[in-house]
């Protein structure tokens, strides 16, 4: 304030149009504007990093399944093995509920649709946990134009007023409501474009969760109708090869 004190006693020019100075000409519509934006803004960027979380920590906990889970001789031991409220363990856990309660079917077919639906619950279950926060991104990137948008067509509509008063289109009279106008569209795109973005992203990881819960519940399934007889290969790591002889000397020369 000091500075902009000296400069205005020394007779240099002030800025009249800057963001602040735009939305105090726009008033209340300006500022419930920005507001509305803002808070789609913050939503977006919350959800984009609580749900990246979410997923990663998914991803590395499945990296643990075929190192520690599959060398369990039963699910009930593999189970325990896994951390606890994590969706591969909600997914065993719901698959050795279904495989306590398949014995009361008296027909095999039964059984199996039965352990069949029962995993296929548990992941939709999963999967619906973990789209939770997209509909908003998504709804973000669809308005958030249009709210910027609306305060566009205010600013223009106080520009033409202006103009009207004026009697002339001096720049003086309509750079402020221009403005403001231009600043509602690049704060519309602003928010837009970021929400957009993070939906594709979060979207394509899910669909690889979904692919890796599928396989796993396929996997959990055939374990369960064998008895136990069929588990996925578990990688193991190659031994280190021996390291190779060293040449013998050469014979000395006489």
């Amino acid at each position: 304030m000091l500075i902009v004190d000296i400069l205005a006693a020394a007779g240099a020019p002030q800025n009249k149009f800057g963001f602040a100075e735009a939305l105090q000409q726009g008033g209340f519509i300006a500022y419930a504007t920005v507001i509305i934006l803002g808070i789609m803004s913050f939503g977006s960027f919350y959800i984009l990093f609580t749900k990246w979380f979410e997923q990663s920590k998914i991803l590395r906990q499945f990296n643990a399944i075929r190192t520690t889970f599959w060398k369990a001789p039963t699910l009930r031991e593999g189970a325990a093995k896994l951390e606890k409220n994590s969706a591969w363990r909600q997914l065993v856990e719901d698959g050795i509920a279904a495989e306590d309660q398949h014995s009361k079917m008296t027909d095999s077919l039964e059984a199996h649709d039965w352990l069949h639906g029962s995993l296929s619950r548990s992941e939709a279950t999963i999967n619906a946990r973990l789209s939770g926060g997209l509909p908003f991104l998504a709804t973000v990137g669809a308005t958030s134009p249009f709210i910027g948008l609306f305060g566009t067509v205010v600013g223009i509509y106080r520009a033409l007023i202006a103009i009207g008063l004026a009697g002339s289109a001096s720049i003086d009279k309509v750079a402020g409501p221009v403005g403001e106008a231009l600043i509602m569209t690049a704060l519309g795109l602003l928010v837009a474009v970021p929400a957009v973005l993070a939906y594709n992203y979060l979207q394509s990881r899910n669909k690889r969760i979904a692919e890796l819960l599928t396989g796993f519940s396929n996997d959990i399934l055939a374990n369960i109708n064998s008895k136990g007889a069929i588990k996925p290969t578990v990688a193991v790591a190659a031994k280190a090869a021996p390291a190779p002889a060293k040449p013998a000397a050469a014979p000395a020369k006489p």
